[in-house]
């Protein structure tokens, strides 16, 4: 990676979210980056105003946009909350961030892809998302792509951590009172943990790499829904207690991509970065919780 960078002031928004939390987690790693950390509460992206006071006498060199709208269900159902979030309120930052010169690293989705490729797909493959949150957050990418050249858009998928709601702990939570558990095979996507995220996220701070652009950002290999519980449920040495049953039947009111993959070469090429394969980063996890 490039020379390291003497910038290292940086906003990182809805950080009470598992990425944000994940990143407060290790920033005592990073001793020469002062982050400003700023929950949806305390800094509200959807009002332009709120970030310009933000900003003001602070220069920042970077803003990590962890701030989201992420329940695909309710987006489907209600679109403007959606699109206030991901894109007018990612339409804010970038505006602001042009206007003081800060690189802008935005976290974006699997979801923007419509599932029908059968193999990864990569940042330059044309996105069709087939509901309202993949539509939502691809309005943000798009932009941050007219407005900015100083950006990178992380598209990543399935994140989970120890932190917040997500698929790990809810299937953690149900082992503790369920002996039965029916999951899905419908969907096929790639399992990443959002503490890996954080780390890349921050080593691309600290290196100061310009090579700005869309990158894809998982763990490696793939999985079903059923695949990943059985996982977690074999790591956290349940499995022999409880029964796993497969089903195709995925009966949400969101349509979902059936096969969401994300080819990472290209991440890994530009940044010499070695990535973990989901089964390994689940196991790292367990060992720190």
């Amino acid at each position: 990676m490039e020379k390291k960078s003497e910038k290292n002031n940086i906003l990182i928004t809805g950080s009470s979210g598992q990425l944000g939390q994940c990143i407060e987690k290790i920033k005592k790693n990073y001793p020469g980056l002062q982050l400003h950390f700023a929950s949806s509460k305390e800094l509200d992206i959807t009002k332009k105003e709120e970030i310009q006071r933000f900003f003001e006498g602070k220069s920042f060199n970077f803003v990590v946009n962890c701030a989201a709208y992420t329940n695909v269900e309710q987006a489907e159902k209600a679109p403007e909350k959606a699109f206030l979030v991901n894109a007018t309120g990612v339409l804010n930052i970038a505006q602001v961030c042009k206007e003081y010169d800060t690189t802008f690293i935005h976290i974006s989705t699997d979801y923007v892809f419509d599932g029908s490729k059968e193999t990864p797909y990569l940042e330059e493959d044309i996105p069709n998302p087939i509901n309202e949150y993949g539509k939502s957050k691809l309005s943000g990418e798009q932009y941050i792509q007219e407005i900015l050249e100083k950006y990178f858009i992380i598209r990543t998928s399935w994140l989970y951590s120890e932190f917040g709601h997500n698929f790990f702990k809810t299937i953690v939570k149900k082992s503790e009172t369920e002996t039965e558990l029916m999951i899905t095979t419908f969907e096929t996507g790639t399992p990443t943990n959002a503490n890996d995220l954080a780390k890349f996220i921050l080593d691309l701070i600290v290196n100061n790499n310009q090579k700005h652009g869309i990158y894809n950002f998982s763990n490696l290999g793939e999985a079903t829904w059923y695949d990943f519980a059985k996982e977690i449920l074999r790591i956290s040495g349940k499995l022999e207690y409880i029964i796993l049953k497969k089903t195709d039947n995925y009966a949400t009111f969101a349509e979902r991509p059936k096969y969401s993959v994300l080819m990472k070469q290209k991440l890994e090429n530009t940044f010499d970065l070695s990535i973990l394969t989901w089964e390994e980063s689940l196991i790292n996890l367990y060992s720190i919780i």
